[in-house]
């Protein structure tokens, strides 16, 4: 036999309330919390007794958080009210005027690229070639100051790599320096041998200033000359 209907009123027996009241809140809180694992949701439930005793889950760590939540998307609703006929009219007023100047602007493009240039009077052309022309100027005047800077990093990192360079020769140098073998020791040359050893002729020797000494001569001296008999031996021989 199926239970009867429960009729939905207040239960006047206060024992019987109590027992009600804690199946059910077990019930239900258990009913919250299989919600929030088998579809991912964020679920916060608060109950007071008649006695005012506080029961209350949370699927997160923090109630509080829930609760902030729950606050910010309250007063966000009720912040999102219907407009009213004359917000609605200045709305579409507001859109009109922007839509307005949308196709001015694009209108403009389209003349500053050469488009769209026949409905044009000659003030029309002359204002546009004046714009034009100083966007041109200041585009080469932006590219000139670029070119500019790339110019002077180019020279600084040029100035740095001669640094490097200079600083790797030097330590290249002093490498060749400490590897070299030591030079073998110079022998005496001497008076009579060139540098490479070859002797020299006696005739090249370099002679001191005292080697030749003048003779002198007395011109009052007269040379003799004695007759001799060749047939005549000589006394040694006699």
């Amino acid at each position: 036999m199926g239970r009867g209907k429960v009729v939905l009123q207040r239960i006047e027996n206060k024992i019987s309330r109590q027992v009600t009241f804690a199946k059910r809140r077990n019930g239900l809180l258990k009913k919250a919390y299989e919600l929030s694992i088998l579809c991912d949701a964020q679920v916060a439930v608060v109950l007071f007794s008649h006695a005012g005793r506080l029961y209350q889950f949370s699927s997160s760590s923090n109630m509080l958080k829930t609760l902030e939540r729950y606050q910010r998307y309250i007063f966000a609703s009720q912040d999102a009210v219907v407009p009213t006929s004359d917000e609605m009219q200045n709305n579409y007023l507001e859109y009109m005027e922007l839509k307005a100047r949308v196709e001015v602007l694009q209108h403009s493009q389209r003349n500053l690229l050469g488009e769209d240039l026949a409905p044009l009077n000659t003030s029309e052309l002359d204002q546009l070639e004046s714009q034009v022309g100083k966007t041109l100027r200041q585009i080469r005047s932006r590219k000139t100051q670029v070119l500019l800077d790339e110019l002077c990093d180019l020279k600084r990192k040029e100035q740095m790599l001669e640094d490097a360079n200079l600083i790797l020769k030097r330590k290249l140098d002093e490498m060749e320096v400490d590897a070299a073998p030591p030079p073998p020791p110079q022998q005496q040359q001497l008076p009579w041998q060139s540098d490479r050893g070859v002797p020299v002729p006696y005739h090249a020797l370099p002679q001191p200033d005292h080697f030749f000494q003048a003779l002198e001569c007395n011109p009052s001296l007269q040379p003799a000359f004695r007759c001799m008999d060749v047939n005549q031996p000589p006394a040694w021989m006699a």
